[in-house]
Formats: C-alpha cells, sequence, structure tokens
C-alpha cells in the first residue's frame, strides 16, 4: 500500500488522518504544481486527476479523500475517527456532508477561481465571476457552523473525528488565500486554535510547502 501524496490540503487531510492514527505507510511524491496528476501514467490510475490517491497491494487505486479516509478507517478502526458505533458513524457522515458541501467545497472553488487561476484555467472549467459569491457563502456558512458548535470541543461533539480534519485543512489553506476566519465567531476561532494545538497539525505539512512559504497544505 502507498499513499499518491502532493502538496495541497486534500493530500494534508489523509496525512493528518495517519497521524492521528498512528499509521506510517510509503509516500510517492506526484508533482501536483507541473500537472503531473492531470496526465498519463496517473490517469491510468484515477481518471479525475486528482489528488491523493491510494495504491493498494494488488494494484487497485482508491481515489477520493473520505473513501480513502474510510477504508483507512475499516482496516484499522482504532482509535476510531469516523466511528465505532452506526450512530457515531451516521453522526459523522452527516457533519462531514454539511461542512463539505456548505464551506470546503465553495472555498476550494473561490480559490481555483480567482487566487489560483492560473494554475486551473487550464485544468478545470472556471468561473472567475463566482468567486466572490463563493467566497462569501464560505463566511455565511462559517457564521451557521459558530452557532451551531456552540460549546462543543470538536465538530462531533466531544468526540475527535475526521470531520475535524476536514474542516481544519481546508480553513487553514483559507487563511493563506484570502479567505480568513471572521475574528467574530468566536466558536469557530476557538475551536480552530485547539486543532493548531494538536501535534498532527503541524506534522501533516507538506515539506515544500513549508519550504516555500505556503500555508496549510
Amino acid at each position: 500500500m502507498k499513499l499518491l501524496n502532493s502538496l495541497g490540503p486534500n493530500p494534508r487531510i489523509v496525512r493528518m488522518f495517519l497521524l492521528e492514527k498512528g499509521l506510517t505507510i510509503p509516500f510517492e511524491e506526484v508533482d501536483i504544481l507541473g500537472a503531473e496528476n492531470r496526465r498519463a501514467p496517473y490517469t491510468e490510475r484515477n481518471p479525475g486527476g486528482q489528488l491523493p490517491s491510494l495504491v493498494l497491494d494488488d494494484g487497485s487505486c482508491i481515489a477520493e479523500t473520505v473513501a480513502i479516509c474510510e477504508y483507512l478507517e475499516d482496516i484499522h478502526p482504532t482509535p476510531p475517527l469516523i466511528g465505532a458505533t452506526p450512530l457515531e458513524k451516521a453522526e459523522h457522515r452527516m457533519w462531514q456532508r454539511r461542512i463539505e458541501l456548505n464551506i470546503t467545497e465553495n472555498l476550494y472553488n473561490a480559490f481555483r477561481y480567482s487566487v489560483g487561476l492560473e494554475i486551473f484555467r487550464d485544468r478545470m472549467h472556471c468561473l472567475p465571476e463566482a468567486a466572490p459569491g463563493l467566497a462569501s457563502i464560505v463566511q455565511e456558512k462559517l457564521a451557521w457552523l459558530d452557532g451551531l458548535i456552540g460549546r462543543r470541543s470538536w465538530i462531533c461533539g466531544e468526540r475527535f473525528t475526521l470531520a475535524d480534519i476536514i474542516l481544519y485543512c481546508a480553513l487553514d489553506f483559507g487563511e493563506g488565500v484570502g479567505q480568513s476566519i471572521d475574528s467574530g465567531l468566536l466558536n469557530v476561532n476557538a475551536w480552530f486554535a485547539r486543532m493548531m494545538t494538536r501535534t498532527s497539525a503541524h506534522d501533516s505539512l507538506h515539506p515544500d510547502g513549508a519550504a516555500s512559504g505556503r500555508r496549510g497544505v
């Protein structure tokens, strides 16, 4: 088993997940800035061309960040970062979808269509005119989430989960591309500060990102 790895918040999610699990697997680096992931032989494994991908011992490939983490959780259930019971797993999926649909996908597309436009204009259908609106939705939904978190320690209550990792990696990336958390969102900012104290938050950063000054990758 090996992880096809690169710069970026999505590969970081899997790296952080592995660290929280206490798992070590080999990494194979893919040059995402050079678009190595958008051409063969990478696309022969992952036609979507996105990173990361998990290559299993039999040569099969699992793409999509959450699918990779779910597979790793199934084969290494302790400590549970998705859930140990059907109810915990359902609760996690609920929050994961809320976070992805309302916040993280809008944040990433706002970046791709603005700050990251020169990278992505030849890789996907970009809508630069949509970027301000998408960034505005992110802030609206963070305010919505701020009210839902209340005094909870983590997104799913007192359970630290993959949902926390997904949101943290997106928001930390956002801090470096002009999409900072509103300082008035006290609950989200307190949660973010707790996330930053975790060893995995630092150790999951890609060395190339740290060397170049890129935040959150």
